[in-house]
């Protein structure tokens, strides 16, 4: 019996019987899919199929029960066989944040993705979600010579270039480390953000971690599928600080501090989804990710241009990529 067949026998026991049809919802970077249960008298709901071994269902209802007591607008678990990775939830419509930014709605809608994120680390409590720690983050950041550089570069590292790049994820490890910690979405991204009542809906929080504050400011404004220019990214950040001092969020009292926790959080992220959208097309075959390399390392390289620490990265980056070398300001 297929997948599908599988899911629609559950959702028959789980509807109790009620007339439906699928649609496709939408599908992810994971083995996760998602679809549309349209009912007889024009309701929706969305089913989450998680084939284990692969996924597992239960931090996404973990996650969700987080979301909800911190009073935001997440999917409610209506139903589960996590089991068999089925999920029955509530839908919080069609329309993504990515779908509709623009110019002239961007400062509301980032203001409303802000309030909530400022409200998620707010609830924030120690050892209810796995520690965003150094075994994490440096493996995290492995995937990048292991996916982006040997298999999508076909480059294999010298002696030399392996300890540049092994001295540089130390410093980028130890910075991240000295911030404080909430929790983290680990995805916080207009992608993931809905056009809902109350604003935004927020979806595909199951990786959530305890771990450093500016990880997902630096997902919002540094984003995968979208590139803003520096000064929204700026003012977008100093919104956020601004507001998370007031709601007395352990962010640097100073904002200068705060923006290189803020470049050095993005830095870490940029290299794990340099390495994650190469695994994705060459060991998963899904090719529409690698697309969006660019973007990412055009965002390492901004930052590597900026730090002095930094400037062995930028060279090691440029020869991979046979570049003449750049020139910027240092910190």
């Amino acid at each position: 019996m297929s997948r599908l067949d599988q899911l629609n026998d559950w959702l028959h026991q789980a509807l109790q019987g009620k007339p439906h049809h699928l649609t496709t919802a939408s599908a992810d970077a994971s083995f996760r899919r998602y679809f549309r249960v349209h009912l007889a008298d024009g309701a929706t709901l969305i089913a989450m199929d998680a084939p284990p071994p692969q996924e597992d269902c239960r931090p996404f209802v973990k996650v969700a029960a987080l979301f909800e007591q911190a009073g935001l607008n997440v999917p409610k678990v209506l139903a589960q066989d996590v089991e068999n990775g089925f999920l029955l939830l509530t839908d919080l419509g069609t329309q993504t944040f990515l779908d509709v930014l623009n110019e002239d709605n961007a400062d509301t809608l980032f203001r409303d993705a802000i309030d909530a994120l400022v409200t998620w680390q707010l609830a924030s409590r120690p050892g209810v979600l796995p520690a965003y720690d150094e075994a994490l983050l440096r493996r995290e950041l492995c995937l990048f010579p292991d996916w982006y550089v040997a298999r999508h570069l076909n480059v294999e590292l010298s002696e030399s270039q392996r300890s540049t790049l092994e001295n540089a994820f130390s410093t980028i490890v130890r910075y991240n480390l000295a911030q404080p910690s909430v929790y983290v979405h680990r995805d916080y991204m207009p992608r993931n953000l809905m056009i809902s009542t109350p604003s935004p809906g927020i979806l595909d929080f199951q990786d959530a971690v305890y771990g450093p504050i500016s990880y997902d400011v630096a997902s919002l404004f540094k984003d995968a599928f979208i590139s803003w220019q520096e000064e929204r990214v700026l003012d977008g950040t100093i919104r956020y600080w601004e507001k998370a001092r007031k709601a007395g969020l352990p962010v640097r009292s100073d904002f200068g501090d705060f923006y290189r926790d803020f470049e050095w959080m993005g830095l870490q992220r940029h290299l794990k989804v340099l390495g994650i959208f190469a695994r994705i097309h060459y060991r998963d075959g899904k090719p529409k990710y690698l697309a969006d390399t660019p973007r990412f390392m055009n965002y390492v390289r901004q930052v590597c241009v900026r730090y002095g620490e930094l400037r062995p990265l930028l060279r090691l980056l440029d020869e991979l990529e046979k570049r003449e070398p750049q020139f910027g300001y240092t910190f």
